[in-house]
Order: C-alpha cells, then sequence, then structure tokens
C-alpha cells in the first residue's frame, strides 16, 4: 500500500536542482539526471562509464561506493521532496545490498520514502540497469534538522571543530552519530 505524503515547501524549488552548464556539485560531476519527482520520490538516470569503474575480466564493474551513492542520493532526493525551508537532513545510516555487478551504460536510481516522522525519515531505494535488471538495493535514516532551532546555525563549517573542544558538536563521528550529508 503506497503512502501519500504531503509535498514540502522544497518540492516547489525541485525545477532549480538540474545542474546548469558551468555549475559545480555531485551532479554536474558525476553527470546524474533528475527524471522524475513526486512528494516521498524521485527518479535518478545516470550513465556510469569505465572510469567509474574496475576492470574485471574482459569486462568492468561500476565501483560499489558509486552505486551506494546514486541510491543515497536517490532516496535523499525523494527525503528533500518532503521538507520545508529551514529544514535540512543528514543520512544517518545506509545499508547497501548488491544483486548483481553494475556495468557501464545507464542505470536508474528510484527512491522513495517509507515513513516520516517529524525528525526522521525512513527511505528505500532500487538501482535497476537499462533492461530493467535489479542490480542493488537500499536502505537509509535520515535525521531531519530544522536550521532555525540550530544553535550553531551561524557558525561556518570550520568553526563547528572549535565548538568541540568548547563542549559543542564534536567532530568524532563515533561521538556525534556520524552520518553523511545526504542526497
Amino acid at each position: 500500500m503506497a503512502t501519500t505524503f504531503r509535498p514540502g515547501e522544497r518540492f516547489a524549488e525541485m525545477d532549480g536542482w538540474q545542474p546548469k552548464p558551468g555549475e559545480r556539485g555531485i551532479f554536474a560531476t558525476l553527470g546524474w539526471r533528475r527524471v522524475e519527482v513526486a512528494p516521498g520520490r524521485a527518479v535518478l538516470e545516470w550513465e556510469p562509464t569505465i572510469d567509474h569503474a574496475f576492470p574485471a575480466g574482459d569486462d568492468w564493474i561500476v565501483h560499489g561506493g558509486m552505486v551506494t551513492a546514486i541510491l543515497d542520493t536517490a532516496m535523499g532526493s525523494a527525503t528533500w521532496t518532503l521538507l520545508d525551508r529551514g529544514e535540512v537532513f543528514l543520512t544517518a545510516d545506509l545499508r547497501t545490498e548488491f544483486y548483481r555487478p553494475a556495468r557501464p551504460g545507464r542505470v536508474r536510481a528510484t527512491g522513495w520514502v517509507v515513513q516520516k516522522t517529524r525528525r526522521v525519515t525512513f527511505a528505500a531505494a532500487d538501482l535497476h540497469n537499462d533492461a530493467g535488471v535489479l542490480l542493488a538495493s537500499g536502505r537509509a535514516s535520515q535525521v531531519i534538522i530544522d536550521l532555525q532551532a540550530d544553535p550553531n546555525r551561524d557558525r561556518p563549517g570550520p568553526a563547528r571543530s572549535q565548538a568541540s573542544s568548547e563542549g559543542g558538536l564534536s567532530q568524532d563521528p563515533s561521538q556525534s552519530g556520524g552520518g553523511q550529508g545526504g542526497g
């Protein structure tokens, strides 16, 4: 049974998310494209090359970290559609299951939100090749952060390391719960 989600304010900003010529960032660097978005759902396409792979006999296999990255971004994009302005998220837990090797050529990552609470989103994603074969699946828990309530929101990144010595934020992932910025 599909869950219906209320779109967040950020959903209206989705058109501006495609990289512009000369723009930087992971979408531009890797050539990812958002091809579909809906509240709580996002579909990305990508054409990995041998530059994203390692040799395996007479063929190439796309690196698992690259597969995980696009799954994480598909889940993060789905979550982003449900957030309001002033909210961001961090991926707190990420799991990838690999079923078949991803090879250079077009792949499609479909991410969706399974459950959303006020502070946490649980998301999933599947990666298929152009023939529709399931290559990998991912699951993530994402912590929603209200920037207006964050006491460190005005501190620039490097100043946060000073906050840890003052009893604030810790730079040690084992102390802070880890997590990468997702999506």
